[in-house]
């Protein structure tokens, strides 16, 4: 035991004579492992704590606070209050002695043993004993996170103060004026006031202490280590100044104040912390301050340059709207929403009604933010502004002021359908019959801008059950009707569409009877391609698609899906009868994957799509791929790389969704088509030969193409699906992805392979079929004609596995580097590295109940990119390009903030260096970014770094010659 003490004091000479700070670490490990304790360590101190000098007692409590800040979890009750004794004792000795006392109590107030009533002793001593702003920075924070420490684990403890804990901390933060600590500081209030800490008679000082800072003015230095922002400060001290209604008498005037300054940020802030104050004010806080606020606020909109402080000023004013709404009224109170709205209805109405209307927007803008907040304000508001703009829409007759007055009805319209429902009580009853003579009339009026307007005032106006009588719903169908298959303007087709799709969820019947059959009309009258016998202005074919897209859009409710549907396959069906081009038969099905994704919504919907249109599409292209055709250029154009894929897309979006037991029986069938040629699943068209499409060789090779369809289905089905025979499936799906069948197929087929990979579950079964797809690929890779198909089999079977993040994903993706120094398939592989960190829009993405780990793309750059920039180092100059190439693929899909953090302080030079690089890449792919890059390179040529500068000089030099002769 004497050897223990006598190694302590050696130490404890060491640290305060011999200056050596490695002795504190020596002293707290002996601590740990019980060499000697703590309170060994203060008894050992006791000839350094009586010496003369003050910073020898100082370096001796400095080694005690250093030995506790990692020894503090293990305190007991009993060690603690020595220890706090011992501390507050020191409080009182020399300044010098105050920085390390302080570093003492922090950690001892981080214990969870200790003692009761303690904190108050160590609180009280602090605001005695230390004037804390005479501290450095750092020691003022110190004395902040004592006080945090204590308000989280000692709450009642420091309440039990009453208003002395808040008089304490005023004198504390008073004067303070670093950014780290008033941080911390205006955290300390909040919790002060939503604690329900006592304030006492300090209300105004605690105010007036954080108010100080208001607004805040303040900009990070360059390179700032500490990362705070001038928002940070902004949130925090307004989340103090916004807290309490106790603040508001004081706030309030500040706030007014600042909205009449002429600094645009101040009026921004001001408004802001308005805002966040009516939050939880009442009415009676604002009583006295409504008028000076209601002037500031419109002022600041009616005149300001700045859209910014507008949006603020018109949040204000709804915020104050919303807490006039709150209050409750006695029989005896003030009804100040009442008071309030009707002097921003006098200030405003009269706006509206100027012939030149130049303040109409900024007023109407005004009175719907008020309007907004609750439903008596909007029914007050739209009760005297309604009758108003009716009476100015009739007295103006240029079509653009009756653009705007129909653009603000519609505003004022909106809020109404927002708040007030029911149509007895919403106050628009009486202004139905000018409302609706006003907005028949404006849709046709000659200019197309106020039909856009107006059918969108009709949508609002539809989708208010009861409001409009079926005569006038039915005379709305007929205007939307006309617009989509007469109006030459492209946005009013475009608006008169979106309308219908809202309407039709509403009024279904209606549609069905007015507007399906004129679509079917036009559909049929004007072909696919061709002249149209009416003499229309807009192009036939045009008529044709909006027809299409009409259809789908009204597509919102199950009986009109019943309609549409098979409208839209016939004229899939009508390809086997007439000659039809590949645009035109990907326009039907975009028009079916439009009511496909509106199916989703409804489980009724998506099984009935689903029963009538996947056996339907299936029969169609299976007929037609059984025909021999024996030329490409004869491919039926059901079979067109872009029909396929349009086709897919619509199977995809319809099995998504599907509910298990439906996904679960139609598998089978489509695996059975595939694999046996099993028929049963068509729904139409007799089939005199069997389907073969993993036979790739002579006339069955366009059925290959099909694949496409199949990877649509079976890749959109949930983890929990079973496919059938998947072993089967994926040694086809693999012969058929290397054989020599065309691009589109094998494309296919590869991704039908990795789609199934992805969300096979970990076991034998998928380690025997990876290795048969690795040692195929690698055979591949030697076959001259099996190559191209090898490095995309390659690439998507290695993206399946990045993203469940399977051991094998590091194998395959070091062959894919690899590849980039072949000199045939170098540029392929290269560009296959955006497949392999992007996201795919059919398959392997979360829609489709891909297997997709967190952070895929950020495992993927930090095992990857250091290979990528070893190979581009050693490299031939040939190669080079295709090391950029995949590099540049990979940081553009990392997110920017992660990338960041990733790249070293000398950035600068290094991309630089790649810049000149890319002078490598053969000529037509960079003559279009020239310029483009030589602007850019203007900027670095200042750069304050002169090896920046000089790189940036040469890279700049090099595209610059780009181009130019004997380059």
């Amino acid at each position: 035991m004497a050897g223990a003490q006598d190694s302590l004091s050696g130490l404890l000479e060491e640290f305060v004579s011999g200056q050596q700070d490695s002795a504190a670490a020596e002293v707290a490990s002996g601590v740990k492992d019980g060499t000697f304790t703590v309170l060994q360590v203060v008894e050992a101190l006791g000839s350094c704590l009586a010496n003369p000098e003050p910073r020898t007692r100082g370096r001796g409590v400095q080694l005690l606070s250093q030995v506790l800040l990692q020894y503090y979890t293990s305190l007991t009750e009993k060690e603690v209050k020595v220890l706090v004794v011992f501390y507050e004792n020191r409080l009182k000795d020399h300044h010098v002695i105050t920085p390390h006392v302080l570093q003492g109590l922090k950690a001892l107030s981080m214990s969870v043993v200790f003692p009761p009533g303690l904190a108050v002793s160590v609180l009280k001593s602090i605001f005695q004993e230390i004037h804390v702003q005479s501290l450095l920075q750092l020691d003022r924070h110190t004395v902040y996170m004592i006080i945090t420490n204590f308000m989280n684990n000692r709450e009642e403890e420091l309440k039990s103060l009453g208003a002395d804990f808040t008089s304490g901390f005023i004198q504390v933060m008073d004067g303070e004026k670093d950014p780290r600590n008033l941080l911390v500081a205006f955290q300390i209030v909040q919790s002060i006031i939503t604690k329900n800490y006592s304030l006492g008679p300090f209300v105004e000082e605690l105010f007036e202490v954080t108010s100080c800072y208001f607004p805040i003015d303040f900009t990070p230095p360059p390179n700032d280590p500490h990362g705070i922002t001038r928002e940070d400060l902004i949130l925090g001290l307004r989340s103090v100044l916004a807290a309490t209604p106790r603040f508001a008498e004081f706030l309030l005037p500040l706030l007014i104040e600042k909205m009449d300054s002429d600094v645009q940020s101040a009026k921004v802030d001001a408004l802001q912390t308005l805002t966040d104050a009516c939050a939880v004010y009442e009415q009676k806080d604002l009583k006295e301050f409504l008028s000076g606020l209601w002037s500031s606020i419109r002022r600041e909109v009616f005149q300001t340059a700045s859209d910014k402080v507008e949006s603020a000023g018109l949040a204000a004013l709804h915020a104050l709207s919303a807490c006039l709404s709150r209050s409750v009224l006695g029989p005896d109170s003030e009804d100040l929403l009442n008071t309030f709205l009707t002097n921003i209805l006098q200030d405003c109405k009269h706006h509206l009604c100027e012939p030149d209307m130049k303040l109409v927007w900024p007023s109407a803008k005004l009175l719907q933010a008020a309007a907004a907040a609750s439903p008596r304000a909007c029914l007050k508001v739209t009760a005297n502004v309604l009758p108003l703009l009716l009476d100015q829409y009739n007295q103006h007759a240029q079509s653009s002021h009756r653009r705007t007055i129909l653009e603000m009805t519609l505003g004022f319209l909106k809020l109404q359908s927002k708040w007030l429902t029911d149509e007895d009580g919403n106050g628009l009853a009486r202004f139905k019959d000018p409302l609706c003579s006003m907005v028949f009339s404006a849709v046709t009026d000659p200019s197309t801008h106020l039909h856009q307007v107006a059918v969108k005032v009709l949508t609002v106006l539809g989708t208010h059950q009861g409001f409009l009588s079926s005569g006038d719903v039915d005379l709305v169908v007929e205007h939307l009707t006309r617009i989509i298959l007469e109006e030459a303007e492209s946005q009013s087709c475009q608006a008169a569409i979106e309308s219908s799709g809202s309407l039709a969820r509403v009024h279904p019947a209606v549609f069905i009877s007015r507007m399906v059959p004129p679509l079917c009309a036009r559909l049929r009258t004007v072909p696919m391609e061709g002249t149209d016998a009416s003499g229309s202005v807009i192009p036939p074919h045009i008529v044709w698609q909006r027809c299409l897209e009409a259809l789908a859009a009204i597509s919102t409710h199950h009986s009109i899906i019943q309609e549409t549907v098979p409208i839209l396959l016939d004229y899939v069906r009508q390809t086997q009868r007439e000659k039809t081009s590949a645009e035109d038969v990907v326009a039907v099905c975009k028009s079916l994957h439009h009511v496909a994704v509106l199916c989703q919504e409804n489980a009724e919907s998506l099984c009935y799509y689903h029963q009538k249109v996947i056996p339907c599409l299936m029969s169609l292209t299976v007929q037609a791929a059984m025909q021999d055709r024996g030329h490409a250029a004869d491919l039926h154009v059901l079979l067109h790389d872009s029909v396929l894929t349009a086709m897919a897309s619509l199977i995809i979006a319809s099995t998504t969704r599907l509910s298990p037991e439906l996904s679960s029986s139609s598998v089978p069938q489509i695996v059975n088509l595939f694999l046996d040629g099993d028929v049963s699943i068509l729904s139409e068209g007799s089939f005199t030969s069997t389907f073969l499409p993993f036979q790739i060789d002579g006339p069955t090779a366009p059925q290959s193409r099909l694949v496409a369809l199949l990877m649509a289905f079976v890749c959109s089905l949930p983890k929990n699906v079973e496919i059938p025979r998947l072993s089967r499936l994926l040694q086809d799906l693999l012969s058929l992805s290397l054989s020599g069948c065309c691009a589109f197929a094998f494309t296919s087929a590869a991704k039908c392979f990795a789609g199934l990979i992805n969300k096979c579950p970990p076991g034998e079964q998928l380690d025997k079929i990876l290795q048969s797809a690795s040692e195929k690929v690698e055979s591949g890779l030697e076959d001259e004609s099996r190559r191209t198909p090898a490095v995309t089999l390659l690439a998507w079977v290695t993206k399946s596995l990045i993203l469940r993040y399977h051991p094998m994903n590091g194998q395959l993706t070091n062959k894919m580097i690899g590849l980039l120094s072949d000199r045939d398939l170098g540029p392929l592989a290269a560009d296959m590295f955006s497949l392999l960190v992007s996201d795919s829009p059919d398959i392997l993405n979360k829609a489709c109940h891909a297997d997709i780990r967190i952070m895929f793309r950020q495992r993927f750059f930090t095992e990857n990119v250091p290979k990528l920039v070893q190979g581009f180092n050693a490299a031939s100059g040939d190669d080079k390009p295709n090391y950029l190439k995949a590099l540049s693929h990979v940081l553009n899909c990392l997110p920017k903030q992660v990338l960041m953090t990733e790249l070293p302080s000398a950035v600068r030079i290094t991309a630089l260096k790649c810049i000149l690089a890319l002078t490598k890449l053969p000529l037509p792919m960079l003559l279009p970014y020239k310029h483009q890059v030589i602007r850019a390179l203007a900027k670095p040529l200042d750069d304050r770094k002169r090896l920046v500068r000089k790189q940036a000089v040469e890279a700049r030099c090099q595209w610059y010659l780009i181009g130019s002769p004997g380059s």
